[in-house]
Formats: C-alpha cells, sequence, structure tokens
C-alpha cells in the first residue's frame, strides 16, 4: 500500500492569535498576574463529555481551529487541520459554524498561558450557548496542565499533547483512533540530548498530569497538511525539539528531546509546496542549526540550505533560528553563495553579559559575539542580522545590564526584540534568588528598546533611495490607501513593514508576486516605497 498523500489546500480555516516570539520571553507579566493560570476564577456551565465516533450519512463535521504561538504551532495546527482534512471533515474559519472546535495553545511564558486560558473559555461559550458540540484543547498547555485543563474547564472533551497530534481524529470524534504505531519506528537523539536527560533537564515530575512519555512526534512528507498561511509563502518544520540546557526556558519538556526529519523528507515537501505556488519557504525548529546532527550529519543546514536553493520555483528560503556556536563557516558560505538563499540570520543571543549568560547556562560573551558578527558580515554582503534578548534575569546587576546595553549599540542589530523574564516553575531559573521586581524588568526593557530604536532608524534611513525587490502581500491593514509588503531582509509576522504608496499605471500589483520598487521614506522601524 502507498503512503498517503500530503495535502497541501490552502484555506483560511485557521484563526491565529498572538504570536510570542520563540526565541525569548515577551516582556514580563503585571505583578497582578498569577504565576498559573489556574484554577480558573468561573463558574462554567457543565456539559456532558462525548467524543463518540459520528456514524451513518450524517453530513461531516465541520471543525474550526484557534492557533495560538509561534509558527512550530502553526505548523502542528496545519498537520491536525490536514489529518482531519484527510478523514473526510469540513474546515470552517467561523467559530460559530463550527461542530467542533480546536484550540491549539502556547505555554512558553506565564501571559502565554494566560491568553490560551481566555482563548478556551471563548470558545467553550459557542458549546455552552453555540453550535458547537465539543470542544478540543491542544498544543504546549496541554503537556503543561493536562489534568487542571479537563479539572477546571468542564467543557472541554478531549486534549491532544504535543507529541500526540495523530490523536487529533478520535478527540474530535471524526474517525476512530488510530492503530498503535508499529514498534519498529525507531528515533534518533543526539548525545547531548541523551546525556542532558540522564542530568534530568527534560524532567516534569512537578507538573500535575504530564505524562510520563516526552513528546516524540514529527511529522513527515506524506502527512497530510493544510497550509494555514497565504498561498506564496508557508513554514516546513525541519526539526523538533530542544536539547540546550537554558536555565529561563521549558520548551525541552513541552517539546520533548531534538530530533530531525529526513534529509529527503524535508527535500520532498518543499518540492511539493514550490510546485502548488509557494515561492517562499522559513525553515523551522527550535535550533535549526543543530539540524541532521542526530542523524549523522555534519553542517547538515548547510546541506539543506544547498540542496533547496535549487529547488524550482522558490524564490526565497530562510531559516529561524540560529544558535550563537553552531553557526559554522560552511553554513555562512552556503548562504552567500546563493541568491534566493535570504541573507538573513536569526540568532537569539538572551544576552551578552557572560556571568549572566553562564547562569542561563549559554556561554559566550560580548567579545566573542563581536568577533562572531564580524565573521558574518565580512561573508554574507548586505547580511541582515537578527536577534533577542531576556533583560530582568535573576540577579542581573546594573553593571550587567549595562553590558548589555553597551554591546547592542557596538552591534548594531538590524532587528531586535527586547522581553523581560518571566519565571516559570520547572525551569532552571525559577529557583535561583534576588529576582527583579516587574517595574525594574519593564524599566530595563524599555531601556533596551530605545536604544535599539535608534539604531534601527538610522539603519532604515540608509536605505532610502535603493532599489529592492519586494513580496506583495495586499491591502494594508493600516490603511485603504497603501498596499503592504516584505523585503528579503523582512520575515514573515515578526519584522517591520514595507508601505507601497505609488504603482506604475495598468493593474494593481497582485498578492504574492515580486517587484521592483524604490524606497521612498523610512521610520523607525518600517519604510515607504514606490514600485518602478
Amino acid at each position: 500500500m502507498g503512503q498517503t498523500p500530503s495535502v497541501e489546500t490552502k484555506v483560511p480555516s485557521v484563526v491565529r492569535g498572538s504570536q510570542p516570539p520563540t526565541t525569548a520571553p515577551p516582556c514580563a507579566p503585571d505583578d497582578k498576574i498569577k504565576q498559573s493560570p489556574f484554577p480558573v476564577d468561573r463558574s462554567p456551565v457543565p456539559t456532558q463529555k462525548d467524543i463518540s465516533v459520528t456514524t451513518g450519512h450524517a453530513a461531516p463535521a465541520k471543525v474550526g481551529f484557534v492557533s495560538l504561538g509561534c509558527p512550530k504551532n502553526l505548523v502542528d495546527s496545519e498537520v491536525m487541520m490536514g489529518m482531519l482534512a484527510h478523514a473526510g471533515a469540513e474546515l470552517t474559519p467561523a467559530a460559530e459554524d463550527a461542530d467542533v472546535i480546536v484550540v491549539n495553545t502556547c505555554s512558553f511564558i506565564v501571559s502565554a498561558q494566560q491568553e490560551s486560558v481566555d482563548t478556551i473559555l471563548e470558545m467553550a461559550r459557542h458549546k455552552t450557548s453555540g453550535k458547537a458540540k465539543k470542544l478540543v484543547v491542544a498544543g504546549c498547555l496541554v503537556e503543561r496542565f493536562r489534568d487542571e485543563i479537563l479539572k477546571n474547564i468542564p467543557e472541554v472533551d478531549a486534549v491532544v499533547g504535543t507529541g500526540e497530534l495523530d490523536r487529533i481524529l478520535a478527540a474530535t470524534g471524526v474517525a476512530p483512533a488510530a492503530a498503535t504505531p508499529s514498534p519498529f519506528t525507531i528515533l534518533t537523539s543526539r548525545p547531548e540530548g541523551d546525556h542532558r536527560r540522564q542530568q534530568g533537564r527534560f524532567a516534569r515530575d512537578s507538573w500535575d498530569g504530564a505524562i510520563a512519555d516526552l513528546p516524540n512526534y514529527l511529522y513527515d512528507e506524506a502527512t497530510p497538511r493544510v497550509l494555514a498561511t497565504p498561498g506564496y509563502t508557508a513554514y516546513i518544520k525541519i526539526a523538533e525539539g530542544c536539547d540546550h540546557p537554558c536555565t529561563f526556558c521549558i520548551i525541552p519538556q513541552l517539546r520533548g528531546q531534538f530530533r530531525s526529519r529526513r534529509f529527503e523528507s524535508v527535500v520532498a515537501e518543499a518540492e511539493r509546496l514550490a510546485q502548488s505556488g509557494v515561492r517562499e519557504i522559513t525553515l523551522i525548529g527550535q535550533d535549526t542549526t543543530c539540524y541532521g546532527e542526530d542523524l549523522g550529519l555534519k553542517d547538515g543546514l548547510a546541506l539543506l540550505l544547498e540542496k533547496l536553493a535549487g529547488v524550482e520555483g522558490l524564490r526565497w528560503i530562510r531559516f529561524l533560528y540560529a544558535y550563537p556556536n553552531k553557526i559554522t563557516g560552511r553554513l555562512l558560505e552556503t548562504i552567500a553563495a546563493h541568491d534566493n538563499i535570504c541573507s538573513d540570520i536569526d540568532v537569539p543571543l538572551q544576552h551578552a553579559s557572560a556571568s549572566v549568560l553562564n547562569r542561563m547556562k549559554r556561554g559566550g560573551g560580548a567579545d566573542l559575539f563581536l568577533r562572531s558578527i564580524e565573521k558574518m558580515r565580512r561573508t554574507i554582503p548586505n547580511l541582515t542580522l537578527r536577534t533577542s534578548f531576556v533583560v530582568g534575569f535573576p540577579g542581573e546587576t546594573e553593571k550587567e545590564f549595562e553590558e548589555l546595553c553597551e554591546f547592542t549599540q557596538e552591534a548594531g542589530f538590524d532587528w531586535m526584540g527586547a522581553f523581560g523574564y518571566s519565571d516559570q516553575e520547572g525551569a532552571g531559573a525559577f529557583d535561583l534568588e534576588n529576582k527583579l521586581s516587574a517595574r525594574e524588568i519593564e524599566s530595563r526593557r524599555k531601556s533596551m528598546m530605545a536604544i535599539q530604536k535608534k539604531i534601527s532608524r538610522a539603519k532604515k534611513k540608509a536605505f532610502v533611495g535603493r532599489e529592492v525587490e519586494l513580496l506583495m502581500m495586499g491591502p494594508s491593514e493600516e490603511s485603504d490607501l497603501l498596499l503592504e509588503g516584505r523585503t528579503a531582509m523582512h520575515a514573515p509576522e515578526i519584522d517591520g513593514k514595507v508601505f507601497v504608496n505609488d504603482y506604475p499605471e495598468g493593474p494593481e500589483p497582485q498578492k504574492g508576486q515580486f517587484y521592483r520598487c524604490r524606497i521612498t521614506e523610512a521610520h523607525d522601524y518600517d519604510l515607504v516605497a514606490e514600485i518602478v
């Protein structure tokens, strides 16, 4: 029997929530926010849980999705939608029309957890007073609060963790549970990850209801998938999980050990996407620069990018995210050698003070980073460099913070995000002393962003008068009189925008097409251009 073909239909069938960066926690929560979103402070209407499979000749179930968090979570939503569509379900973008609602949650930090709970409660109203018959919660919040979700929100009929995506059919009642996976499916891992597992890096014993097995699911090119992005752009998840010991982060417990997709699987998916009209792909993983290490590949990401650069139809190829000490000379040379690999590196440094980085269990420091940045810029002409920092990490002194500020000014990043430390039970930093107040953390975050605003303004001003390639995204959300697009230095949903206020006479520029444009104005983070 042949493999199930991948579904690459593009439909507006998923509602996107706000997207917290996956490279560092967003700003610190207000002092009034609890460390856990549970128990829920409400009196829900009791509902009967029924996850039976619809049989007979009834109309296909209509399933609506709300996807919160990062692009990796969005891909998970697309995979679950693909499985459901392949099983005969009808996908709908309107929650009020759905028989089943799935909320794919984020649990990276406290504010993301709270947004997830608020969204679940909002969707629960469609079950208590609307058409919906089932409510399913999926994603990272399930890994963190599995039992508490079911206990505190009785409208929820089923939960699906990050490693259980193939359970979505049974959870929604669209189809019976899949057969037990073959015991001959062997997952590889990195020695580094195995070592850290022995040290307790992935332990989640303190999380009420967390199942014993770490998530280990990873889709492949044969997995049905429904794209929720515009038809010209798509994400490809090339790896899942993380082995790094960063003390501010719980992603390894939420997503499991690092594991790569097979090289041929990624290439096959990219080719299929290009054949369907996708012109931009973004390779994603918690650390894409580790790609292939568990498969025995050296410089796996460079090899993969080189292969993808030859895929007909792909105009822009980029990747998120790079780990500082994994950026090799071979990777830099590969980016520089191919016009369709964007000269864009996103490397979350998290801090610049060696002492803070040591407490974070990341290593490095300002001098080492500056030498690395100099090498990147020397190797890749017109490099766009993006990073993020955590401010207010436990014990961060004024001197350590000043080191970070000075480094930021000297490095001159094209894009930078500063995010306040957020305490997370299960993270190594949770038990550290000398925590800073939320007020101080926010003050430092604002200081960092003020520094970056000046840097960004100067860098954007230097673009005025230049001609660059623009990917048209369609009418602007800012004004009906403007169009909106991105250049190769603008990653999807992350960076500033390019507003188009003039174009030659004739048909209006079309969404998903590439145009030559001239930059005419520059603002702090955005550009204004005319099509030439």
